[in-house]
């Protein structure tokens, strides 16, 4: 056998050639592959990428014939850090790369690495997600913003970067559900709608909390009405629970919503 190859049989009878290698203390598994050949140019090319200074982070893919993209992250931050992880993680200074493909590189605080360290993101129609207790979950849930929230309007990257996921590079505009900024004149308003076979208009409001608060009463009186409809509903932490109630008590909502209810409520079933 070629050096770092060695020879494994599938459940049919199949051979392949498994490779690894041998470094700072560290046995470190490269892949599968269909020919002995192949195996060892992959052990080749992990060999030299630990031990060619001039091979970088950011040269690393003129380099990569043979390895996943991710390998050669894992082998690289390994090399440079002195961390090894299981996901294609390269620490920086005061954050951390996370490598989704070979030209995508999300950048993240510090405080996330134990996280993205033990959970692999991915990617599905332009969504970034992780899977956890058996369910995925969207990466930007970890920053408050709600699922399908929309980059520009809910939320946005203030530096511009889609790839940048730091914390203070995130800025929520949108918290709630049904909840949309717009600004009058200068002055910061909250527009409440519903969907219901279309657009509603709850109301505008003064603060984002009380157009939270008209949302959750406008679901319950769709409720009430005999709308059957799995409305997502807004937790507002914010607001003590008394407080919470005077505000859902007194607020007013519109007209125009008000009898679209009432007329659902009286139509024949």
């Amino acid at each position: 056998m070629l050096k770092g190859v060695f020879p494994a049989t599938k459940k049919d009878g199949t051979i392949y050639y498994r490779t690894s290698i041998n470094y700072s203390g560290k046995h470190i598994s490269l892949g599968s592959f269909a020919s002995e050949e192949m195996a060892h140019l992959a052990y080749k090319e992990a060999s030299q990428t630990l031990s060619d200074a001039v091979i970088t982070i950011d040269n690393v893919y003129s380099h990569k014939n043979i390895l996943p993209h991710e390998k050669i992250i894992i082998l690289l931050n390994f090399r440079d850090n002195g961390l090894y992880f299981k996901n294609p993680i390269y620490l920086r200074k005061g954050y951390f790369s996370y490598f989704l493909s070979e030209h995508e590189e999300l950048k993240f605080d510090i405080d996330d690495l134990f996280y993205y360290s033990s959970h692999k993101i991915q990617k599905r129609q332009g969504h970034l997600f992780v899977s956890d207790y058996g369910m995925q979950y969207s990466i930007l849930s970890r920053y408050g913003i709600r699922p399908y929230a929309v980059a520009g309007r809910d939320y946005q990257f203030v530096n511009g970067d889609s790839y940048d996921y730091r914390y203070a590079n995130i800025l929520v505009i949108n918290r709630f559900h049904g909840v949309l900024r717009h600004i009058v004149k200068g002055i910061t308003k909250y527009r409440t709608m519903i969907h219901i076979n279309g657009n509603y208009l709850v109301g505008t409001y003064s603060s984002e909390e009380k157009a939270a608060v008209a949302y959750n009463k406008a679901v319950d009186l769709a409720k009430a009405a005999g709308i059957k409809k799995d409305f997502p509903e807004n937790y507002v932490d914010t607001l003590p629970p008394k407080e919470y109630a005077e505000v859902y008590t007194k607020i007013k909502l519109s007209e125009r919503y008000l009898s679209y209810l009432e007329e659902f409520s009286n139509s024949p079933a």
